[in-house]
């Protein structure tokens, strides 16, 4: 029997994408639980059920419990998952809800939207990470507003975008946040864009869409990576 992973998935239009793709065809089975629907999200994973957790990204905000209550519970299965040593991955709202879960803070950004393919920029820590070594320089997908603003206790810095905010953490011995969106295609980033212009994109969003096409072949090679070396922390 392959690995199962349990899939927090907070919009319609965020899926797990690309590293679903991978994932699947590796033989990992995705239990995706879709919390805009009302599906429930655990307080923890059950034993035996799931190998790992992984959070997808969203529009909303890691502070807007009020107006989305499954990001407590969320934020609740994030932190007994961590701390349980099982294998987590965080993804742009994941990585900013892992980190007010564990202890830290997320808001948005003082420096704007980070917004297109941007380099990941490695720490010296980066650079050995199971997960991101050798991906130094490598351009991911970014679309957001949120960041971290204070890593949790414990957390190590694995990469930082320009503005000096977190790229991606290490949250514990196999667990792991990313700001950036190794899942997403250009069809899904057109998706977001187009959700934000229903009356038609402008000349600057045809522009980042056409800048993360062009890009497609080098973002498949290097998260198809990413995504290898988390499912063979399943094992």
């Amino acid at each position: 029997m392959g690995a199962r992973l349990l899939v927090v998935q907070h919009e319609p239009d965020a899926p797990a994408g690309w590293l679903g793709e991978w994932w699947e065809a590796g033989g990992v089975e995705l239990d995706v639980v879709r919390a805009d629907l009302g599906q429930p999200v655990p307080a923890r994973l059950a034993d035996g059920d799931h190998d790992g957790l992984v959070v997808l990204g969203g529009a909303m905000g890691a502070n807007d419990d009020a107006l989305h209550p499954w990001l407590t519970h969320t934020k609740e299965l994030l932190r007994d998952t961590v701390r349980g040593g099982l294998p987590t991955l965080g993804v742009c709202l994941g990585h900013q809800l892992a980190s007010v879960g564990l202890g830290g803070a997320a808001g948005p950004n003082p420096h704007g939207r980070t917004v297109g393919v941007v380099p990941v920029a490695l720490t010296p820590d980066g650079a050995d990470d199971p997960l991101l070594a050798g991906l130094d320089g490598a351009g991911a997908v970014h679309f957001n507003d949120d960041v971290v603003g204070t890593p949790p206790p414990g957390a190590t810095v694995l990469a930082r975008l320009p503005d000096g905010s977190p790229q991606a953490l290490r949250l514990g011995e196999r667990a792991w946040s990313v700001q950036f969106h190794p899942e997403t295609s250009p069809e899904i980033f057109g998706a977001w864009l187009r959700w934000e212009r229903p009356d038609g994109l402008e000349p600057a969003d045809e522009a980042l869409l056409a800048s993360v096409t062009a890009a497609r072949d080098r973002l498949r090679g290097s998260w198809e990576t990413f995504a290898a070396r988390f499912a063979a922390q399943l094992g």
